[in-house]
């Protein structure tokens, strides 16, 4: 048989036959593609020029082809991913683990809820049931006997009837399909004709042939083709199971769908006891029969005794023991009640009714028989009858006896004789059995031939071998002996044609402790991963320690230690505080390889007991220069400098030392303070002191301060001590230049006052002219009072007004008459040239052409000297008239 993956995963292959289908052009464009491309001419081929392009419609297509592909690709591996195979399942940690048994616990709540309801919670009755649903979760223990291979959640699957086992539904079909033409080509003299029913293969139940299953149903088979949900249980719909409940009470199972059987009925029935004298309780449909503890009191079949036992359904046989007669009434002994008929194993004597004979038979309570030889009887060839008393013999008759012997085609040639006739001594031409020779040979015995049969029997593996076989060969009773699937056991059954059955053995697969055992089909258990176990891991430590930390149950080695080691340390009292490093993986050191055809010598990583780490507790501990108190690990203990500065006084008495923490002996003594001196100066002294650092006061500084005038222009130099001696007038003095402050008010002028520190005054005290708004009236008024004064025209300006405002008027009517002038002059030479008509010659017409254009340039230039000089003109007359006026 092909295993499932075989048989369902050949898609790699249909994609490379479609790809090369896609990429053959098809059969209708070949011709012509070959006759666009090649023409037969006179001397031979020629190659066309140019190719025809493809059509978009194939690539369009080719393309939709290549997309349903891809997504077709897409959707078998997102199934795969979907899978529950046994391969990914067990690289999980503790939590990934407590989360999945959490989801399977909510998904075992919901199948069993219906029923945990109608009982109240009691889940004894789904022990069974449970079983089944749980090794849908558990990896490896759900596997396909004929192919020996893991059954995933999205593979379509068959469950049989009878022992609720799981195959693949292609295998379970070529199952049904050989079993069946193994049996047919056997037994069938029209072979092919009957339909013979096919088994199970691992509980031999037989399915009629309109069973083959053909389709896939989920559990209750309400649904084809069920999705798989990773909230339901594998292979299931997800609704009421309801099935007739087996024994038949007529009630429907009430968990969902779900593999294996279904539990016992847990409705609530009437029922009375079954003594049947108490009165009907509630009791559970499938648990219906009790007893009321009451006695019995039925007759018993003795006749003799009651019952006397609790309430029952069947009353057993009489425990009591009685004397009883055999049943010749010729003895008496103790028996049991419940067996009142024995025999005395005594022939029973009896005086038959011819009263000659007596009865020959053995103990018994009935009449005896008639006397046999008081019958019609024979003479002992069957030929003569005679009806004699019984006291006298029968004669012989004297003829042949005619009896047929043993052979069965002769008969006795003696006279008619008690006993038995003897042997056949005939001689005849025998076959034997096989039919291939024949010999003269006594009638009575059987000739066989030394040839042996050639044939091969049922089994189609071994030939007959049989003397003188008659064409009718024996079954094979040779062992079969082939190997299982599992690779483990040899067939057992007697030797046979096609497919071994599934090996029937089951395998325990132990955890690492042995406490959980995964029971898996056989041959299954190289490539079943241990089972979970939730007990606790009981390897002994490999460290110092003497017990591991607390974890489950795993294979393979146990994870690294990570106690602390707490071993303690040299030159301390401390203990290491470090995870435990006794089984630690160490990248080894390994010799250079010469080339990729030598083998490493050593591992590249090797289990090594590391040393312990330095102590690291701190201890307080103070600097050389008594600066702080710090903790210091413990293996580096001692004074330490902190790297802070040592900050010793100096001998200047003004500094401290400058190096780094130190320890101050006779060779390492503080350094010498060779910087100036920092002590502070007199207020608003910048300067330093000249000297270098030196205890007591500094020396008066002679230094001349550089500073600048309060007007900001001259530089001045004062003595530092005058200047910082001084009060605040004479520091005013002595910072001014004596010179006119050269700033200027907000009026404009410049201030009258010596070089002064702060703002100016705005009394200006200089003499300003103030005219009117003809500019003819003027008036002189000091500056601080201008704002204050204003001066107004008079009659008199207003008539100088009035005179230049006429003068305007009359110079702009005489440009305009001048301007009407040019252009009745343009009119009356365009109104000549209108009434001179004709075609006028090219010299003359280039000649007015030019003539108008120095009529235009000059018109231009006089426009613009009007524009111009009329305004120039206009205000150099009322500039005149303006002097006139004032002169006056």
């Amino acid at each position: 048989m092909e295993p499932a993956w075989r048989q369902q995963g050949r898609g790699r292959g249909r994609s490379q036959e479609a790809q090369g289908e896609r990429s053959r052009p098809p059969q209708a464009e070949r011709p012509a593609a070959a006759a666009g491309a090649w023409a037969p001419g006179r001397g031979g081929r020629a190659k066309s020029t140019a190719a025809p392009e493809p059509p978009r419609e194939s690539v369009q297509s080719k393309f939709e082809e290549i997309k349903k592909s891809n997504q077709a690709a897409a959707q078998r591996l997102a199934e795969t991913r979907l899978s529950s195979s046994s391969d990914d399942d067990d690289d999980d940690d503790e939590g990934d683990v407590d989360h999945k048994d959490g989801k399977r616990g909510k998904i075992l709540a919901s199948t069993f809820t219906t029923y945990t309801d109608q009982t109240g919670g009691d889940g004894s009755g789904l022990l069974r049931t449970g079983q089944y649903v749980s090794d849908l979760f558990q990896s490896g223990a759900l596997t396909c006997l004929i192919c020996i291979g893991s059954v995933k959640r999205t593979q379509a699957v068959w469950s049989c009837a009878s022992c609720f086992s799981l195959f693949h539904l292609p295998c379970i079909q070529k199952w049904a399909r050989d079993s069946a033409f193994l049996v047919s080509s056997v037994t069938d003299e029209d072979f092919g004709q009957k339909k013979h029913p096919w088994p199970c293969p691992k509980c031999r139940a037989e399915y009629p042939p309109s069973a083959t299953p053909n389709r896939y149903m989920c559990y209750c088979g309400k649904l084809q083709d069920p999705p798989a949900d990773p909230w339901l249980v594998p292979h299931s719909c997800g609704s009421i199971c309801q099935k007739e409940l087996k024994p038949a009470c007529g009630h429907t199972c009430l968990l969902l769908c779900h593999p294996g059987p279904c539990p016992p009925c847990p409705k609530m029935v009437p029922v009375s006891c079954m003594c049947c004298k108490s009165k009907p309780l509630p009791r559970r449909c499938s648990n219906k029969a009790w007893s009321c503890q009451k006695q019995c009191g039925r007759l018993l079949p003795c006749k003799q005794h009651t019952c006397t036992q609790p309430c029952h359904t069947e009353c057993s046989p009489c425990p009591r023991v009685s004397v009883q007669k055999c049943m010749c009434g010729r003895e008496k002994a103790e028996r049991p009640c419940a067996s009142p008929e024995w025999n005395c194993q005594q022939v029973c004597g009896s005086v038959l009714s011819c009263g000659n004979h007596t009865c020959e038979l053995l103990c018994h309570d009935r009449v005896c028989p008639p006397c046999p030889r008081s019958i019609s009887r024979c003479c002992p060839c069957g030929k003569t009858k005679s009806s004699l008393p019984c006291t006298e013999e029968v004669s012989l008759c004297g003829d042949t006896c005619d009896r047929r012997l043993s052979c069965g085609k002769h008969t006795c040639s003696m006279r008619c004789h008690r006993g038995s006739c003897e042997t056949c001594r005939q001689e005849v031409e025998k076959e034997c059995r096989c039919g291939k020779y024949r010999k003269l040979m006594p009638c009575h015995k059987e000739y066989l031939c030394d040839s042996k049969c050639p044939k091969t029997r049922s089994c189609q593996r071994h030939q007959c071998r049989r003397k003188c076989c008659p064409g009718n060969c024996p079954p094979c009773d040779l062992s079969c002996g082939r190997t299982l699937g599992c690779r483990n056991h040899k067939c057992p059954s007697v030797c046979h044609q096609g497919s071994c059955y599934p090996c029937p053995e089951s395998v325990e697969v132990p955890c690492t402790c042995s406490l959980t055992v995964l029971v898996v089909p056989c041959g299954r258990e190289r490539s079943t991963k241990p089972p979970r176990c939730k007990e606790l891991c009981g390897c002994p430590p490999s460290c110092h320690h003497p017990t591991r930390e607390t974890h489950r149950c795993h294979p393979a080695t146990c994870p690294p230690c990570r106690q602390h080691c707490l071993l303690p340390l040299p030159r301390c009292s401390h203990t290491c505080p470090q995870p435990c490093h006794d089984m630690v993986l160490v990248k080894s050191q390994q010799v250079k390889l010469a080339g990729p055809w030598e083998q490493p010598s050593e591992p590249a990583f090797v289990k090594k007991a590391l040393p312990c780490p330095p102590c690291q507790v701190p201890i307080p501990t103070s600097c050389f220069g008594k600066h702080e108190v710090s903790p210091v690990p413990c293996h580096r203990r001692g004074p330490f400098s902190c790297k802070r500065l040592c900050e010793r006084p100096l001998t200047c008495g003004n500094h401290d030392c400058s190096k780094e923490c130190h320890v101050v002996t006779e060779r390492n003594k503080c350094e010498v303070c060779d910087e100036d001196c920092l002590k502070p100066r007199p207020p608003g002294c910048p300067h330093p002191c000249t000297r270098h650092c030196h205890p007591g006061d500094c020396p008066p500084c002679g230094q001349m301060i550089r500073q600048r005038c309060h007007c900001k222009i001259s530089m001045l130099y004062v003595e530092c001590t005058k200047l910082m001696s001084a009060d605040e007038k004479t520091k005013v003095e002595l910072s001014s230049c004596n010179n006119q402050c050269p700033k200027e008010l907000n009026c404009g002028h410049r201030c009258k006052q010596v070089c002064h520190p702060g703002v100016c005054e705005e009394k200006c005290q200089q003499k300003v002219k103030l005219r009117c708004p003809c500019k003819r009236i003027k008036k002189e008024l000091l500056c601080s009072l201008s704002t204050q004064c204003d001066v107004q025209c008079d009659d008199a300006c207003r008539d100088q007004q009035m005179r230049v405002s006429q003068l305007k008027e009359a110079e702009q009517r005489v440009a305009q008459e001048e301007e009407q002038k040019k252009l009745q002059e343009e009119l009356e030479a365009f109104e000549k040239r209108q009434q001179r008509g004709g075609r006028r010659s090219k010299k003359r017409g280039r000649r007015e052409e030019v003539d108008d254009e120095q009529g235009r340039v000059g018109r231009w230039w006089r426009r613009c000297a009007a524009i111009v000089l009329v305004p120039v003109g206009g205000a150099l007359l009322s500039a005149a008239a303006y002097y006139l006026l004032t002169t006056a």
